[in-house]
């Protein structure tokens, strides 16, 4: 039998960056079966489904800080979250390119819903490289009947965003005990399992899978960003939670060997900003076809017949394709090196996913941008809130710098080096 999934903390009224808001549904997450999906065809349809109905209110969510908690009961319900489980344990096994293009779909939708499953699916990738075969039985079954990973990776006022200072100490009676603060916790909130990573004595990094409810564990919805708002990427702190040995995964293991743990996760990453654009694009058309007014000069009595609009919108389309062709081509890469990778394959994917992710966080800042300039002055009123857009695509893209990846792609290309091996290359 299934064990019960752990229900999530809900979100305080006192959030201190949302006092106004409404205090969050006290719903269990992932309540109700979940769907068995059986194929990428069936995924991508649901995904679409799906996000009809997060689009509907997406806008009034991040206006008012609302948690979106009854919205990711219905994605836990969707099966969309057990795509990538192993068709041996009963799950769909899609392909890469999948993945991210349904994370681009619900990011289309919903900026903040979208980001979510991002980590819940890098832990799932880092589950199946390196966890047990016990392991592996567990947490398939527990996301095939809903269950969401949140993460609890990253820190402040450490030296670089991807040092550490998080520690997990072995007990004499075999557990073990986790004691740190992470931020930018994203989707703990609302999370069953909580993947957190420490160091372990030899200063190897370990993934720590704890229920939301562990003893010691407190998440605080503080997150200040003034995009992505509903991601609950807040605090965590961590005070002697013991973690049974079963529940670690050896997550240095996964870098000292070439696998694509990186690259899959920023392929993720590059969906999301990909679903940006697309939504900003959308709005920008909607706009331009029924407020804008044109230009004087311009000769015309519609905004939608100005000729230095429609070629901007042409220019803005031809980055969108060229985007969603550089991303789906990262994903056949990604998908080669599944099983077995060299260095010189690694590096391979790693540039591939490099470029698709310059590319799809340009468009989103373009797209996201340029709707003002398109849609003229009304499009700045509140009321629309087409501003979401350009705050989101301006917050997920700060994620990994883009001079970085730039740097990556010359260097490999002109002086053969390789990417260095991390969880943002």
């Amino acid at each position: 039998m299934t064990a019960p999934l752990p229900t999530p903390i809900p979100s305080s009224p006192q959030a201190p960056q949302a006092p106004q808001a409404p205090q969050a549904p006290q719903q269990q997450a992932g309540s109700g079966p979940a769907h068995r999906i059986r194929s990428a065809a069936e995924a991508l349809q649901i995904a679409r489904a799906l996000a009809g109905e997060l689009g509907r209110e997406a806008s009034e969510r991040d206006r008012d800080r609302r948690l979106p908690w009854a919205e990711l009961d219905a994605l836990s319900r969707s099966g969309l979250l057990a795509i990538t489980v192993p068709k041996a344990a009963g799950g769909a096994d899609v392909d890469s390119g999948t993945v991210a293009e349904v994370i681009a779909i619900l990011a289309e939708a919903d900026a903040s819903i979208g980001q979510i499953p991002q980590n819940h699916f890098y832990l799932l990738e880092a589950l199946r490289v390196d966890g047990s075969e016990g392991q592996q039985a567990r947490y398939h079954a527990q996301v095939l009947a809903g269950a969401r990973f949140g993460n609890a990776l990253a820190e402040l006022g450490t030296p670089t965003a991807l040092d550490i200072r998080t520690r997990i100490r072995p007990q004499a009676d075999g557990s073990w005990l986790l004691d740190g603060h992470k931020a930018y916790s994203t989707g703990a909130l609302f999370a069953h399992w909580i993947g957190v990573q420490a160091l372990d004595e030899q200063d190897r990094p370990w993934l720590a899978i704890i229920p939301h409810d562990a003893a010691g564990l407190e998440l605080v919805d503080d997150w200040l960003g003034f995009g992505q708002r509903t991601t609950g990427s807040g605090t965590t702190h961590l005070d002697q939670v013991r973690v049974e040995a079963d529940a670690l995964i050896p997550h240095y293991r996964g870098f000292e060997r070439p696998t694509r743990i990186g690259p899959f996760g920023q392929l993720v990453h590059a969906g999301i900003d990909l679903g940006i654009a697309r939504a900003a694009l959308a709005d920008t058309l909607q706009f331009v076809r029924e407020h804008s007014r044109p230009w004087k000069d311009a000769g015309v009595t519609r905004a939608r017949d100005d000729p230095y609009v429609i070629a901007r919108i042409g220019g803005l389309d031809t980055a969108l394709s060229a985007a969603q062709a550089l991303l789906r081509r990262a994903g056949r890469q990604v998908d080669a090196i599944r099983e077995a990778a060299s260095a010189e394959d690694l590096a391979s994917a790693s540039v591939a996913v490099a470029e698709a992710k310059i590319a799809t966080s340009r468009i989103a800042l373009e797209a996201s941008q340029s709707l003002f300039e398109l849609a003229g002055s009304q499009s700045t009123l509140q009321a629309y809130n087409l501003d979401r857009h350009w705050r989101n695509a301006r917050t997920h893209t700060l994620h990994d710098p883009l001079r970085w990846k730039y740097r990556l792609i010359g260097d490999y290309l002109l002086n053969h080096s390789l990417p260095p091996r991390h969880g943002s290359v």
